[in-house]
């Protein structure tokens, strides 16, 4: 894959998560104005978070890391990728139905264990019967991140990318049928988004498993069999398994922390939504990207393509997330207070969200960074020293969530989140100094880096006079949308306008990616 193949599939998977991301705020604008920050909501959301939490150990936090770069190494050689490619879809197909049917039984001590200060309350019992609802979602997305890494590693992006719109499309769907036919009992709205979740997993895995068929990768229901491709596959797999374990540990840590305050789950979620946009479009389109193609690369012995292809991912990375983050950390309130601030969604909520939104804004290129920095590990088969990482990021973000929180409250959990990120990064740069060529930073990503920080940080300044300047209309129902795409439109020229003059990048290099 050529750089500007690269930057286009980048831009392809981007655009389309861009799309799933604005649809999942009308999602959360929805569920915020329905449901607000009360027991239903959280118990809802702590339901929908488990089947995510395995789906990311499972899928695409490990056994596809482990899984791309061997099917592209067949995909290029004499080997029969298909074959491989139908035993790891049924094999994986059989470890994950077993395991629905455990956590269906066993969902108790599961919701215990995301959130045990729920235990005793509504929420405990109510997140327990949306949880058996919801949880054979991880089953189809599974599959569906499969089938998504054998597209990818095709060159195919378009398909994979367009299938989370649909559980934003179904979600919605399911919040305008409640409204339609006049539900207004919180704990029924809760009940008919929980079973959009697993209607929402079957009708991803079509669609990426029709993609599939049409790439010449018809992969079908079977008995799993261990051949000895998929016990490589699993010794691979194993410690990024492990890795993603421990990354979804920390997301345990954050969210047993939130359970014991009230209304806390609600806000971190709804804070995390807002990083999670630029993180999504920008982030999981380099990982997704950058991964075969490095795969690639390395394989041939193209190390300097392979430095290339990573400067630039890191490159374009942080011009669209650095002045992100700046922006979620100089205003967060307004974003907050516009998005979601309605119905059962109080001031109160927006200034506990606005907190939250802005902490996680400080950790946002470092979750970027990880995506582009973990690519050099997986394409060279290494899933090992990324496991160790994860172990140290682990007890960080424990000691900072459980070791704050008796003095700074909720908050505890954003915090350690955010200096973990950072943390990682730096383990992660650390550990791939000895990569040779491929993993060292060149000579432009270095001068642009700085200058890309100057113009977010100009951008920034402008922001706080413009936000200050229109306080006032935020507070008027008719004109606070309007505001706030004022405010943003100033951000977005502010920002591009100082970069283009102080040479942060190129306008012409984006509308070239673009028009590929």
């Amino acid at each position: 894959m050529k750089p500007i193949r690269l930057v286009a599939g980048f831009f392809t998977v981007g655009i389309w998560t861009l799309l799933s991301r604005v649809l999942g705020f009308v999602r959360d604008i929805m569920i915020a104005a329905y449901l607000g920050t009360g027991p239903v909501a959280e118990a809802f959301l702590v339901a929908f978070s488990l089947p995510n939490l395995f789906r990311r150990f499972f899928a695409e936090g490990a056994f596809n890391m482990a899984f791309v770069p061997m099917f592209s190494k067949k995909l290029e050689g004499d080997d029969d990728a298909r074959r491989f490619a139908q035993d790891a879809f049924v094999g994986l197909a059989g470890i994950l139905t077993i395991f629905t049917i455990i956590g269906v039984i066993f969902m108790p001590a599961l919701v215990a264990m995301m959130a045990s200060g729920f235990l005793g309350s509504e929420r405990f019992d109510l997140a327990v019967y949306y949880g058996r609802i919801a949880f054979p979602y991880i089953l189809f997305i599974s599959l569906s991140a499969l089938l998504s890494g054998v597209l990818n590693a095709t060159g195919r992006f378009a398909a994979a990318a367009a299938a989370p719109v649909l559980l934003n499309i179904i979600f919605v769907a399911a919040l305008v049928f409640g409204a339609i036919f006049g539900t207004q009992n919180q704990s029924e709205i809760g009940r008919t988004l929980a079973y959009a979740v697993p209607v929402a997993g079957i009708a991803q895995m079509m669609l990426v498993w029709i993609a599939a068929k049409r790439a010449g990768f018809a992969l079908m229901p079977g008995w799993p069999k261990m051949t000895p491709e998929l016990k490589r596959l699993a010794i691979i797999a194993a410690p990024a398994a492990l890795a993603g374990g421990v990354v979804q540990i920390n997301l345990l840590v954050g969210r047993q922390v939130a359970s014991f305050f009230d209304g806390a789950v609600a806000w971190l979620n709804y804070a995390d939504r807002l990083y999670q946009l630029p993180l999504g479009v920008v982030g999981i389109a380099i990982g997704v990207v950058l991964l075969p193609d490095l795969s690639r690369r390395l394989r041939n012995g193209d190390e300097n393509g392979g430095k290339d292809a990573f400067n630039r991912a890191c490159e374009l990375s942080l011009a669209l997330t650095i002045p992100a983050a700046i922006a979620l950390m100089v205003i967060p309130l307004p974003l907050v207070s516009v998005l979601y601030e309605r119905g059962a969604f109080t001031s109160d909520d927006t200034a506990n969200t606005a907190l939250a939104v802005a902490i996680y804004g400080l950790g946002l290129p470092s979750f970027v960074m990880q995506k582009a920095l973990q690519p050099l590990f997986f394409a060279r088969e290494d899933t090992k020293r990324p496991f160790y990482y994860a172990l140290v990021a682990l007890a960080l973000n424990a000691a900072l969530a459980i070791g704050l929180s008796p003095l700074i409250g909720f908050i505890a959990a954003a915090v350690g989140t955010t200096l973990t990120g950072w943390a990682t990064v730096m383990l992660l740069w650390w550990g791939s100094r000895n990569m040779g060529n491929a993993a060292q930073f060149d000579d432009r990503f270095r001068q642009r880096l700085w200058r890309i920080v100057f113009a977010a940080v100009g951008m920034g300044l402008i922001l706080v006079v413009a936000s200050t300047a229109m306080t006032p209309l935020f507070g008027i129902p008719t004109l606070r949308y309007a505001a706030l795409a004022v405010l943003v439109i100033i951000g977005v020229a502010s920002y591009f306008g100082i970069g283009q003059l102080v040479g942060a990048f190129r306008l012409a290099e984006f509308k070239h990616a673009l028009r590929r």
